[in-house]
Order: C-alpha cells, then structure tokens, then sequence
C-alpha cells in the first residue's frame, strides 16, 4: 500500500511520538560474534534518526563493518505501541554534519562527556530508515509500515 504525502506525514508523527515516549530505545548492530544489541537514545529529525557516541565506541567498529542496523522501541502499558526501525548507519565526521547533529539531538550531550559539536569525542550516526513499522501489542495489531522508495 502506497501512503499519500499527508498520511506519511501522520505516520512519521506518531512514530516520532512513540518515541519519545519510550525515551530509549534497542539498537542493534552486528559484530564478528554475532548480533550486539545496547540501549540508546537516538532523536528524530524529520526522517532521518541521531545519535551520538565516542568514536572508540563497539559500535562505530561495528558500523564501519556493516552499517545496517535496526532499532526497536518499546511504550510501556497502557499503550504498548512499538516501533521498529531498519536502516543505514552512517558515521558524520564534518563539521557541518556535526554541528546539525548537536542542534537536533534532544539531550543535553555535555552530560556525557562532550564540549561541543567539535568535541573530537563527539561523534554523532545519522540514520537513514529504510523500513519503519509503527504498531501496538508487539506488532499484533495496527500494524502500519513505511518503506524508503529505490
């Protein structure tokens, strides 16, 4: 099923509120020992999802191996909406890259460490979806799915 320009927009809004619901959300991402997963709490910029971490962190090595990744989160009860995201990890090493990075993410990034988008600590991963379900009960009812076009 084809979504028109308004009911995208609608998806992307109750995914992008379901998220910030959930707050944290699972990030997996794949090593040489097989799948890792660890909680982090990424910030949607329209469509495109934000994160930071330390360039020496397991999961840059793990993304500069294999930049796909899926995201999953999870609103507690009453609501037990769910979304999951599969996409393209990519690691954002200029300065302009970093410094839309610093402005978009939610949180204050000094808390963790980091002085300033060129901080050479500061890494952000920028995510391009691919897939995108937004749903309730664990996937089990008003499932809807979004899919990048090409």
């Amino acid at each position: 099923m084809t979504m028109t320009r308004s009911e995208t927009e609608a998806f992307f809004e109750g995914v992008r509120a379901a998220s910030e619901k959930a707050i944290w959300c699972a990030l997996a991402t794949s090593s040489t020992k097989g799948a890792r997963v660890r909680m982090i709490h990424p910030t949607w910029e329209g469509r495109i999802l934000w994160f930071a971490t330390g360039p020496s962190s397991a999961k840059i090595a793990q993304i500069k191996r294999d930049p796909r990744v899926e995201l999953q989160y999870q609103v507690a009860p009453p609501d037990f909406i769910h979304v999951v995201v599969r996409g393209v990890a990519k690691l954002v090493i200029d300065e302009e890259g970093k410094q839309q990075a610093w402005t978009a993410i939610d949180y204050d990034l000094t808390q963790f460490g980091s002085t300033g988008p060129d901080d050479p600590n500061f890494l952000p991963v920028k995510i391009e979806p691919l897939y995108i379900e937004h749903s309730e009960m664990f996937g089990s009812m008003n499932k809807k799915i979004w899919r990048a076009k090409g």
